[in-house]
């Protein structure tokens, strides 16, 4: 039998797919932020305990260059300080509690630069069998010293990095195995974005799911992930995600998400 060059495609990502993922693996989304401050070390411990597959993290840029973990360009929200992040030095970050709104218990809490958030990552995976990997939301930060940074504790393989077009792009040129995955809003936008990125995943809106869209970014090998984040949170909706096929689920209440996958199997 002669296959035409679309159906083999078509056979050929469904039988990737259809074998690494029985049910999908979740994303904590900037760690575990409803029983710890967002983005934060004692957020990102909590969530390594718990059945997760990603750590979703906010990287932005200090003033004097560190790259830290911080999903707002403005401190004002998630800590004690005021004004974009961009305009201090790291050594003024690190005098900030990242614990506002969490209590007492969280004053302490510092905003975390990525080589912590890499450290603790790392000697989670060295005592852990099932490793858990980085979805690296780009906000404010350049290719190359994210790339060294990752690379340096060998998590550069396997994170997953989310960020606008150009971004990506760029990320490509100093690291052209990096895994890309960029924001679908429909199929209509498919064509461009794989010529473009040759992209590992893309991030889908919740919205916009259907059989037909997953089956076709499947049927080239590229992954799916979404959120699950808002009004989309409730064990109907991860059901619905996972028998659409569904790869990653982003989510704010991971262990909500493990139950209704558990109950599903």
């Amino acid at each position: 039998m002669t296959f035409t060059r679309p159906y083999f495609l078509l056979l050929l990502g469904l039988l990737i797919l259809g074998s690494a993922h029985a049910q999908p693996a979740i994303s904590a989304h900037r760690g575990s932020s409803l029983v710890a401050p967002e983005n934060t070390l004692a957020t990102f411990r909590t969530a390594l305990k718990m059945p997760v597959g990603y750590l979703e993290i906010d990287v932005r840029t200090t003033k004097d260059g560190h790259l830290v973990i911080l999903h707002d360009g403005l401190l004002d929200r998630t800590t004690t300080g005021t004004g974009p992040v961009q305009n201090l030095t790291l050594a003024e970050v690190k005098q900030l509690s990242a614990g506002k709104g969490f209590g007492e218990k969280f004053n302490g809490e510092r905003v975390p630069t990525l080589n912590e958030v890499c450290q603790l990552l790392r000697d989670w995976n060295k005592t852990h069998t099932q490793k858990v990997n980085l979805y690296v939301d780009c906000k404010a930060v350049l290719p190359k010293p994210l790339v060294d940074e990752l690379a340096a504790f060998d998590l550069l393989t396997d994170a997953v990095f989310y960020g606008s077009d150009a971004f990506l792009e760029s990320l490509k040129q100093v690291s052209p195995t990096a895994k890309l995955m960029p924001s679908l809003r429909n199929a209509d936008e498919l064509p461009g974005k794989m010529q473009q990125l040759q992209p590992y995943a893309f991030d889908v809106r919740w919205a916009s799911l259907t059989p037909e869209l997953v089956q076709q970014i499947h049927a080239h090998g590229i992954r799916v992930f979404s959120d699950a984040l808002g009004f989309f949170e409730n064990a109907e909706q991860y059901l619905k995600a996972a028998r659409l096929g569904v790869d990653v689920i982003q989510t704010d209440y991971v262990l909500r998400v493990s139950q209704a996958l558990k109950e599903m199997k």
